[in-house]
Parts: C-alpha cells; structure tokens; sequence
C-alpha cells in the first residue's frame, strides 16, 4: 500500500507518465524502496479506478499514446491523510539474519567468505549512496522548496547510517574469525 503513496507523492509534485515514475523512483528513493515497471503500472490502473488519479492521454506519432498521471484532490487528501497518521510499522523480517542466525553450522572459511562478500557488498552500496544526492538535484525542478530537499536527503542519511553500522558489524564478524574467537563445534 505504501506504493500508492510513494507515487501520490511524486504525482502531488509533477504529472509523469509511468515511465517516468519509474526512474523518479530508481534515481531518488531507490536506497529505500524498490518498485518495478510493472508494478507501477498496475498501481496506477487501480488507483485510477479509484479516483486518486487521473490518466492524460497525449498522441504520439512515432509510438502508441503516451499516458502522463495527474494527481486528483482525492489523490492529495488521501496522501496528506496518510502523512499525518503514525509511521507504519512493517514486520521485521531479514533472510540475511536467518543465514546468519544457523551459520554454526558452517565451518569458518565458509562463514568468513560469506561476511567478507556481505561487507563487499555494503562498500558498493555505500559509493552508490554517495551518488544520490546528485540524482536528486536532477529533481529540483519538482521539489517544491529546500524544505522537501531536505527531508528527501534524510532519508539518504539515515540509509547511510544504517549501512556503516552493517558494515562495522560485518567487519567485526571478520575479525572475530580471522582472530580465532569463534567459538568452534
């Protein structure tokens, strides 16, 4: 459902197409949620039928009609009603931790090059995080005052943080093994 209102944020901003939508999603919050092409699309249908947006049809000559999505005030209360509530709370779940959580029952080389590839893996994420902040001025045109910069870019800060913390863990879990302080079987 969160989708619904990550585009009704987007759409309150500026019409785009879903097209557009989709590279608004993977060059601004991409860090933090994920949608794909065709998960937007079947967003947007049903949230047409409900009323929360309306579809523009604009002929193309060289390709089929083009649609760009408007947000409705329907769409704009729904939204702001949904701003106001208390975050939701999702479940916590991570298949990663369950890896984890039974990895005893790995012998440490195993375990050690699974941590080293899992802190590989945060490094790379880390550098595509320094990039954001770049793509999100490709925006500024839609962001309606430094104010939305702002809490767009805490975002950012917060996955920062979240991943130098996993990173430091994971880089203590390597020492632990490399030093010999995993307890053996």
């Amino acid at each position: 459902m969160s989708l619904d209102y990550a585009i009704l944020g987007f759409l309150n901003y500026h019409p785009y197409s879903g097209y557009d939508l989709k590279k608004i999603f993977d060059t601004t919050v991409q860090h933090f949620w994920s949608a794909d092409q065709s998960q937007i699309y079947r967003t947007l249908a049903r949230m047409t039928e409900q009323g929360l947006v309306d579809v523009e049809k604009i002929a193309q000559d060289d390709r089929p009609d083009r649609k760009v999505y408007h947000v409705t005030e329907a769409g704009r209360a729904a939204l702001l009603d949904w701003l106001s509530e208390p975050p939701p709370m999702q479940a916590n779940r991570s298949a990663p931790l369950i890896q984890v959580f039974f990895c005893g029952q790995l012998p440490d080389d195993d375990v050690l090059a699974k941590f080293e590839y899992v802190a590989d893996l945060m490094r790379e994420i880390l550098k595509r995080y320094d990039q954001i902040p770049g793509q999100i001025d490709i925006h500024a045109p839609e962001i309606a005052s430094p104010r939305e910069r702002y809490f767009w870019l805490l975002t950012l800060d917060l996955g920062i943080r979240t991943m130098r913390a996993n990173l430091e863990w994971a880089e203590s879990v390597i020492e632990q093994i490399k030093n010999g302080q995993v307890p053996k079987a």
